[in-house]
């Protein structure tokens, strides 16, 4: 998929251990402070618990960054690039560096969820690649498992070790191998007819709009309403229409409960080749290409399998 950045590329992502509060601030702080003394646009994006205490510990000069919490803007893995760190990023003018402080895993995340927040970081590297943007992404050395911190030196660049330590490159980075160990095969979706909490319907081009209702109608019988069930319509149908355009023409649809979800199921005999479809944001001329992109954007949690025999992508929605 890409190469490493090499030692000229302007983007700059490292990855910084800490072990508790006084670590975690003493990593993030100054960096924050550096980029408001520079005049260097300036985003923080973690879970809320970490978000209070760079507030805090910045006082008024926070007033002068962007907050957001990530246990719910990148509550969706595949949403931080597009609608987190590229929303911020593109948002700015022209000719100044760009910092942001982006913190996607933490522990709590379901083992559903960890693939994609893994896979994510490793797309960072070629979502960025070129730009004059600095991603610094914190670890939780005393809560996060052995797996998650491996992964971080293969997803990073640079590692910024936990306590007094000097920031260095990587050993292990590999974020195509992350990328490619993630690309994993998913837990089988109950068969159609194990029970009347299970919808399982092949659709073609003909029954789009048919397999579009019957997913909706089954959501409500399965507790979603309002805007979930709205987005679970909108999911359903660029799912499916993908299926049919890229697909194969075909595909099967599946829609389930599973630990307080509707999960929504799709799969087609097309190959998806470009790890960042979805990831990227739509330009305002552009023309189609926008239905993965949205699907990111409705779901709480999109997880895909792609492979020579064909894709599937699977969508958590909370009831």
């Amino acid at each position: 998929m890409t190469t490493p950045a090499g030692p000229q590329d302007p983007f700059v992502h490292p990855a910084l251990f800490y072990a508790d509060a006084e670590e975690y601030l003493a990593g993030t702080v100054p960096f924050v402070r550096a980029a408001l003394a520079a005049d260097e646009p300036v985003a923080v994006a973690v879970p809320g618990e970490n978000l209070r205490l760079i507030q805090d510990e910045l006082g008024a000069d926070g007033a002068a960054v962007r907050f957001l919490d990530m246990r719910e803007a990148g509550r969706n893995p595949g949403r931080i690039i597009p609608g987190v760190l590229r929303a911020f990023a593109d948002a700015q003018p022209p000719g100044r560096r760009v910092r942001i402080i982006g913190e996607p895993i933490w522990a709590g995340r379901s083992p559903a969820e960890y693939p994609a927040c893994a896979q994510h970081e490793a797309l960072i590297n070629a979502a960025f690649r070129g730009r004059e943007v600095t991603i610094l992404c914190p670890y939780d050395t005393a809560r996060l498992d052995e797996r998650a911190l491996a992964d971080a030196h293969a997803t990073h660049p640079v590692v910024i070790p936990a306590g007094p330590g000097a920031e260095r490159a990587s050993a292990a980075y590999d974020p195509d191998g992350v990328v490619a160990r993630y690309n994993e095969p998913l837990p089988p979706a109950p068969a159609s007819g194990t029970g009347p909490d299970v919808l399982g319907v092949a659709f073609d081009e003909d029954s789009l709009s048919a397999v579009r209702h019957m997913a909706t109608d089954h959501g409500a019988r399965l507790g979603l309403s309002g805007l979930a069930l709205e987005n679970l319509a909108l999911i359903t149908a660029e799912l499916t229409t993908n299926s049919v355009i890229h697909g194969g023409g075909t595909g099967v649809l599946t829609v389930w409960p599973e630990d307080g979800y509707v999960l929504c199921e799709v799969r087609d005999k097309g190959r998806l080749t470009d790890p960042l479809a979805g990831r990227r944001p739509a330009s305002r001329d552009q023309r189609g290409g926008r239905g993965l992109l949205l699907v990111n954007l409705l779901a709480d949690l999109v997880r895909t399998h792609s492979a020579a025999e064909g894709t599937t992508i699977r969508c958590y929605l909370g009831r």
